[in-house]
């Protein structure tokens, strides 16, 4: 299955809002879904996507912060694991499970830790703070072949920004998606995202 680089982040979300949301993401062409773990009963949403949307999306975690939350995930059927840090233990743990693994990291050093361990791609946070000229001046010395994500201020608007800085994607948090707002709002922003990404690959 072939992925658009576009991460989306359910943050908050309730397992009875989990479908609905995912259908729309989907049906925008968003088919790579985080759960974070800090959400009401991530675990049931996260398996309840799995099992509705197999073969269609990639479910996974964020804010995973132990090898026992990776176990959690993996049995759940989560396909995925994001991190806030580059922690080799969680790293090690999501390759042992089979599970694609993309921690956070804001250096070099914690860049080259991931990578190490086994990373499937990087996750650069806050990307607002880092700024795209900082991931380019990092894109130089990392591997050209580990993606990377632009996450924490990335949205349809500068999107060109950072594939321009060698960014191959980007997770979106509140702009996609955030507690209270419709399913009809999140398809809306889908669909910008997806145009914006799109158009911004092409150039």
């Amino acid at each position: 299955m072939n992925h658009r680089h576009i991460i989306a982040i359910l943050r908050g979300i309730t397992p009875p809002e989990t479908i609905a949301v995912c259908e729309a993401l989907i049906s925008a062409g968003i088919t790579m879904i985080e759960v974070p773990l800090n959400s009401p009963e991530p675990l049931r949403s996260i398996g309840d996507a799995a099992r509705a949307f197999d073969g269609q999306a990639m479910i996974g975690a964020g804010t995973v912060l132990s090898r026992s939350d990776v176990d959690e995930v993996a049995d759940a059927g989560g396909k995925f694991i994001v991190s806030p840090d580059a922690n080799p233990e969680v790293i090690e743990a999501t390759v042992e499970r089979g599970l694609a693994s993309y921690p956070g990291v804001f250096s070099p050093s914690e860049a080259f830790t991931a990578i190490r361990s086994g990373a499937t791609g990087l996750k650069f946070f806050p990307a607002e703070v880092l700024g795209p000229k900082g991931i380019k001046a990092m894109k130089a010395v990392l591997p050209p072949t580990i993606p990377l994500y632009a996450v924490g201020g990335a949205n349809p608007d500068n999107f060109g920004e950072y594939f321009a800085a060698g960014c191959a994607g980007f997770g979106l948090g509140t702009y996609i998606y955030k507690p209270g707002m419709s399913v009809n709002e999140v398809a809306q922003r889908a669909a910008t995202a997806v145009s914006a990404y799109d158009q911004g690959k092409s150039e």
